[in-house]
């Protein structure tokens, strides 16, 4: 019997997989589980519109993640920390201190786990720093960091 799965099964398949299982198996553990549905001409329709929703929707979501990049390389946040007289600082600059900054300063909310800081930032000066928007999309935001003293 062919099964449209609804969820992931482990040792069968992924979600919205077709997969072939015995008359038993289907009736006993996927539909009693409602981890499936027989793959009916209605169903299989069904699972080829929602995969194209689901498509249509991702594109969307890349598009989105696109424009924001383009309009988060234009932008400039300033952070301010104290600094000794050699320009190193007295402490770091974080991502987080870098989502509070561009909160208020530009009214943007970014994710400070999307934020890619190798290590932070303990220097004055500019820097970019790379924010993953989306799995195939990252923007640089530009840093400035000054003395507050």
């Amino acid at each position: 019997m062919k099964v449209v799965l609804f969820e992931d099964v482990k040792s069968l398949g992924k979600k919205d997989d077709i997969v072939e299982v015995s008359d038993g198996y289907a009736r006993n553990f996927i539909f009693k589980k409602k981890l499936g549905a027989e793959a009916t001409p209605k169903a299989l329709n069904d699972l080829k519109l929602k995969k194209q929703n689901d498509e249509k929707v991702a594109a969307q979501k890349l598009e989105e993640a696109k424009a924001l990049a383009a309009e988060i390389a234009d932008l400039s946040v300033e952070v301010s920390i104290r600094a000794g007289q050699d320009g190193r600082a007295f402490g770091a600059v974080s991502s987080k201190e870098i989502a509070t900054a561009a909160r208020m300063q530009l009214g943007m909310e970014l994710d400070k786990k999307k934020m890619v800081l190798k290590e932070p930032i303990k220097s004055l000066g500019t820097y970019q720093v790379p924010i993953k928007l989306h799995p195939q999309v990252t923007a640089e935001l530009k840093v400035i960091v000054k003395d507050k003293g």
